[in-house]
């Protein structure tokens, strides 16, 4: 479970009417941020209950309030049976199975419904969007299964174990990570659980919420991953004895791509006042060009930064969103519609899991040309001490190459299958779900490929002695001597780089460098 920071404890993130910011969605996911309904919901909520239940007493089917779901929603669902409707609907779509999901996963999921529900549009009781807002600050995780969601109708199963939590029923996990029943989570904190009413179980679980909660926390990851890769790969081109023209500004404004240039900013000024990149301007170095891996690297890292981009602007608008189906209208109507399929979510999901895909394998590449001496200009084989008696980084690259393998098959889209469902009615889904998990596990992928080629890197450099890196890379290189050593006789390596990933991941590379440039980075 992560730990409530004081920070966090601190201050409060309002849900209301209007879109919640990605970084408050990170903050409440991981940090445990307090949250609080914002003062105008509780009108808007109330405004859009009075529809459901002036329908509710209608003669006339309305999906979701007198009907059934799915293929049975010609089935005319008379007063006495609907709240027992509701609590079946949830029971019957809590049917995910598999690992668990992680606990902020679920966290943001819970927000992003949280966030719709105040909107007004879904119908629900302010009652109901309360308990989704106690739950969240009193650290209770419904336990969510790996596998159940389509992503169509949106994530169907994942949100109704929510549901289910909320309801008293199912298992969850209390804010020290204690499995047990809801219904004792919920009565430890004083959360009395609910009793559905009409259409609030369809609304619980009828939406993208667990494909855009994923979402928002992969670009979070994404961005300090990126900036890294510049790190990391600045410290390969000083390895290597490189040169940085290639990455000069107006060669990058032929190409105009923002990415591009945001990539070879940072290359520059990483690199700026390396003695061990002037050695590329020796007489006798004889290298007219630096091999694709090193002279393309702001092409390969721009071009996943404008990937990041667009998923930035997609992901903004679904936080501007209000899924449900049917949904209230602003004119008091309540209307069917498909905003509920994942695909615009999912294709941006896909395409992110191809950059990240791109950016490992050419990290990759840089390391192996560092550890291979007809290439390294120098170096000793796979950096050994003694290259025969040692293997040095031989294996260190095989375990990179094995992940890179794996990010290449996760990068195989998602959203080009679909699989027809609930009697053909739901005939085409969008796989957002399984998207969104896949690129999960592709970001920690390349997080342990760049943690792989900065801790090799930062070998290669030491062995350039007595030439000194520029003040930049230098400073990461000793920011991770400070818990990794330098050069010597074979020793366990995994631990080293356990140790270089937590590095990476925390973002305490990137502090390096930028503490020593005085800039951000890019």
């Amino acid at each position: 479970m992560t730990a409530v920071t004081t920070a966090a404890a601190a201050r409060t993130v309002w849900v209301g009417a209007g879109p919640l910011d990605a970084d408050d969605v990170v903050s409440v996911a991981r940090e445990g941020t307090r949250i609080a309904l914002a003062p105008e919901a509780a009108k808007e909520i109330r405004r859009g209950r009075e529809v459901v239940e002036l329908l509710a007493g209608d003669s006339s089917p309305h999906y979701g309030v007198s009907t059934g779901f799915g293929a049975l929603a010609g089935r005319r669902i008379p007063p006495s049976a609907r709240a027992r409707l509701q609590r079946n609907l949830v029971r019957s779509h809590a049917a995910g199975t598999g690992p668990e999901v992680e606990r902020e996963v679920i966290r943001a999921l819970m927000l992003l419904r949280l966030s719709t529900l105040v909107t007004g549009r879904t119908g629900v009781r302010v009652r109901t969007a309360r308990a989704y807002a106690d739950m969240l600050n009193a650290g209770i995780t419904p336990v969510v299964h790996e596998y159940g969601s389509l992503g169509c109708s949106g994530d169907l199963a994942p949100l109704a174990h929510c549901a289910l939590a909320v309801m008293g029923e199912g298992t969850a996990r209390d804010a020290n990570g204690t499995l047990m029943p809801a219904a004792q989570a919920l009565d430890a904190a004083g959360i009395a659980p609910l009793d559905l009413g009409e259409k609030e179980g369809l609304s619980l679980i009828n939406g993208t919420d667990g494909m855009l909660g994923m979402l928002i926390l992969a670009l979070n990851d994404l961005r300090l991953l990126l900036r890294t890769a510049d790190i990391a790969a600045a410290m390969s081109v000083e390895a290597l004895l490189g040169t940085d023209a290639a990455f000069a500004d107006d060669l990058q404004t032929l190409r105009p791509h923002p990415g591009q240039s945001s990539s070879a900013g940072n290359l520059r000024v990483l690199l700026t006042g390396s003695q061990v990149l002037a050695e590329h301007q020796r007489a006798d170095c004889g290298c007219v060009q630096d091999a694709y891996s090193l002279r393309c690297t702001p092409q390969v890292h721009g071009a996943a930064r404008d990937t990041l981009g667009h998923a930035e602007r997609v992901a903004s608008r679904e936080l501007a969103s209000a899924v449900d189906n049917p949904v209230v209208t602003a004119d008091g109507r309540l209307a069917s519609n498909g905003n509920f399929h994942g695909a615009p979510i999912s294709c941006v999901l896909d395409f992110l899991a191809i950059s990240v895909a791109d950016v490992a394998s050419i990290a990759e590449r840089r390391t192996d040309r560092v550890l291979d001496p007809t290439r390294n200009h120098g170096l000793p084989a796979f950096l050994a001490a003694d290259p025969g008696v040692d293997s040095g980084h031989m294996i260190a690259q095989y375990t990179q190459a094995a992940v890179v393998s794996e990010l290449k098959r996760l990068a195989t889209p998602a959203s080009v299958d679909s699989i027809p469902s609930s009697a053909m009615q739901e005939d085409h889904v969008s796989m957002g779900w399984s998207a969104a998990r896949k690129l999960r596990r592709a970001l920690d992928g390349l997080a342990r490929v760049l943690a792989v080629e900065l801790y090799t890197s930062a070998r290669a450099l030491d062995l350039r002695a007595p030439l000194n890196p520029a003040p930049a890379t230098g400073a990461v290189r000793d920011g991770l001597r400070r818990t990794v050593p330098g050069p010597g006789p074979d020793r366990f390596l995994a631990p080293e780089i356990e140790a270089t990933l937590r590095y990476v991941v925390s973002g305490r590379a990137m502090a390096e460098a930028e503490a020593e440039t005085g800039r951000t980075l890019a």
